[in-house]
């Protein structure tokens, strides 16, 4: 769909508001004729020159024959009062036709951004991928502020042209050969005018340019704001701010410079086209002496008249032009063919009955070539816990974004119940799952709203008994206005522990059949792991979860575990046939072997030295388990083997402190 197709198609949805504004404007325009035609026989009546009138040009001694019936004491005020009437009445019309094409650009405006709004919400999560945040900012506010601007101009275009052709008519009642004089030297006008209009055009497109980059960055700059204030960035940042500002400044400058330069344009062609029409004029009329003033006084009041409007044309030229780049980057913001959308089907989804199959998954992300899962095959039956665990990057997070179908597989395909799950209504598949990550999003609003966010029917107990059940009640009920805390951005006041609590809350409330757990528990503390391991040990009860851990202790009771690597399934098996099969898992659990000497002791029954001799063999095979994978080449890359050998010298220090304390206690 080009530019102004889209202006357009969105008009048209407001047939009865174009019809009023371009019949305004027609009506303006005819009454703004007739009232400067007047104005010249009343003139000269007052002149006392009414005599000249009547070898004046068909259109006056029409007009004046309007008036011949009243009495002639009364005739030049009948004029006075049509004249003050027909301005009068040119003004209001103006009027209204200004509020009446304000309006209708104000539901333009209204359309596009809801249009824009309903795009961004319905389009696929690759989409966000390729383009910022800023970007998308920007043209949803500003550059759709100017498009609805485009369309008040394009009327202000039928209301100018209607106006001139209105005068051309009366010029060509008043003499055919000047008005063809006219409009040849008018049109050289307005071809003159073409070059500042091209210039504007891009200008428009410079300072859209520019309003992109500015709000793309002062968004980064927003929503990192504590990156920038640690790493002590904020001159350097001012410094690109205020450079984008000055260039801006410079560019609206030559902007404004090229459209002023249209006026005085103008001025000068106009006076060049009155003299030149006051030189063909007398040279046409010369055989008319007695008429030639009326004549050349009519049509060079009405030429006077019309030249204004033709510099409002030229000026409407202009701003249209400026403005195309704005419509330019919405109609490329709106359009849906350019945009990936996920398929909704039609089946509503209602209770899983015999669970989940992945079948033969194979999926890679639109902007690259290889592919991130590989043959992926998987079964979770109804109630059952599955654990994806592996190395970064080995395709887990990828693969349960399948689920709610963030994204559909490349290859393969995912049931339920033995369902296509494209197959299902997507409003209905999602609102049955609950997704918990390790980035917990929160809006800046109250606790209440966020935990009860995507369950409209909560009630302020449910509110309360789903934050009882997540251990997010008691730190709830500390904060400054309890559940009517406002959160700050993202959550911004509550540590990662109480943002999790709060999302398993949310979690909670919905209730739902199918549980996603995104490495929960992966950045917390040991406290606040404990209490959200709790939540997440209540959220999952009787549900069908998929959890993805990189804390092993935390999957150990799973009822499979799939060890993925480089986007295949490696291993599967519970926690113990995993560690029985002396693989990629049992590697893994040496690595991540406990530490708490606690509760080594309590499967143990041997005295102190057992203790030390279980922290010794410990921290050993944590260390062979890491060195094992460097010598192995089970790094998938230079940096995850500088992390595999850091690992061990940790362990290293560790058996050594523990050995010292041995000989501390040893001494006492």
């Amino acid at each position: 769909m080009s530019p102004n197709q889209l202006l357009i198609k969105y008009a048209l949805r407001y047939p009865l508001w174009n019809v009023i504004t371009i019949v305004l404007g027609f009506s303006g325009a005819l009454f703004n004729g007739v009232s400067t035609t007047l104005i010249v026989p009343v003139v000269l009546s007052f002149l006392g020159q009414d005599v000249v009138l009547q070898g004046g040009p068909p259109v006056i001694q029409k007009i004046m024959g309007m008036f011949s019936g009243a009495p002639e004491q009364y005739r030049l005020i009948l004029m006075l009062g049509a004249i003050l009437f027909a301005i009068g009445l040119k003004n209001v019309i103006g009027y209204i036709n200004s509020l009446s094409s304000g309006h209708l650009a104000r539901l333009l405006v209204n359309d596009l951004r809801k249009e824009g709004l309903r795009i961004l919400l319905e389009v696929d999560l690759d989409f966000y991928s390729r383009i910022k945040v800023g970007d998308i900012t920007n043209r949803i506010g500003n550059e759709v502020s100017r498009t609805a601007r485009s369309v008040q101009i394009i009327f202000q275009l039928i209301s100018t042209t209607t106006t001139i052709l209105v005068f051309v008519g009366i010029l060509l009642s008043i003499s055919w050969e000047l008005t063809l004089a006219s409009t040849f030297l008018l049109s050289l006008v307005i071809l003159v005018n073409q070059f500042w209009i091209r210039r504007s055009k891009e200008f428009g497109r410079t300072l859209t340019e520019i309003a992109r980059i500015y709000t793309s960055r002062l968004i980064d700059i927003l929503t990192g704001i504590r990156l920038i204030k640690a790493a002590g960035n904020e001159e350097k940042e001012y410094k690109q701010l205020e450079d984008l500002i000055l260039v801006r400044e410079k560019a609206e400058f030559q902007s404004q410079a090229n459209s002023s330069a249209i006026a005085p344009v103008n001025e000068m062609s106009g006076i060049i086209a009155v003299l030149t029409i006051l030189f063909l004029g007398r040279t046409f009329f010369f055989q008319q002496l007695e008429a030639v003033s009326a004549v050349l006084l009519t049509y060079l009041f009405i030429l006077f008249r019309l030249l204004p409007v033709v510099g409002q044309l030229n000026g409407a030229r202009n701003g249209f032009a400026n403005a195309s780049a704005s419509v330019e980057s919405v109609s490329d913001f709106l359009r849906r063919d350019n945009k990936p959308f996920m398929k909704n089907g039609s089946l509503l989804y209602s209770k899983l009955e015999k669970g989940i199959r992945f079948e033969n998954v194979s999926f890679g992300y639109p902007s690259r070539s290889s592919l991130v899962l590989k043959n992926v095959d998987l079964w979770v039956p109804r109630g059952t816990t599955l654990a994806l665990v592996g190395a970064s990057g080995a395709g887990k997070s990828t693969l349960v974004d399948l689920l709610p179908r963030f994204y559909d597989p490349t290859e393969g395909r995912i049931t339920l119940d033995d369902q296509d799950l494209r197959e299902f209504n997507l409003r209905s598949l999602r609102q049955s799952m609950g997704i918990v990550s390790q980035d917990t999003f929160l809006f800046n609003d109250s606790v209440r709203n966020n935990i009860a966010y995507g369950k409209a029917d909560a009630t302020d107990e449910d509110v309360i008994e789903a934050a009882k059940r997540s251990n997010a009640h008691e730190f709830i009920l500390q904060l400054p206005q309890g559940f009517d805390t406002p959160l700050g951005d993202r959550g911004i006041l509550l540590s990662g522990g109480q943002r999790q609590r709060l999302a398993i809350a949310r979690a909670l409330l919905r209730n739902p059949e199918i549980l996603v757990l995104d490495e929960a528990t992966s950045a917390l503390d040991t406290v606040s792991e404990r209490l959200v391991q709790q939540a997440i040990d209540e959220l999952s009860r009787d549900r069908t979860t998929i959890v993805i851990a990189h804390r092993l202790s935390t999957v150990q009771k799973a009822d499979q575990i799939a060890v993925m690597d480089k986007g295949s399934v490696v291993e599967l098996g519970s926690h113990e046939e995993l560690l029985k099969q002396g693989g990629y898992y049992a590697r893994l659990c040496l690595m991540q072997f406990s530490e708490d000497t606690q509760e080594a002791l309590k499967l143990s029954k041997h005295t102190a030295v057992s203790k030390t001799s279980y922290e010794i063999r410990s921290r050993l095979n944590s260390m062979i388990g890491s060195l094992k994978l460097v010598v192995d080449g089970m790094a998938e890359n230079s940096e995850e083997a500088s992390e595999l050998t850091e690992e061990a010298y940790y362990s290293a220090v560790k058996l050594l402190q523990t050995l010292e304390s041995l000989e501390e206690e040893a001494k006492v």
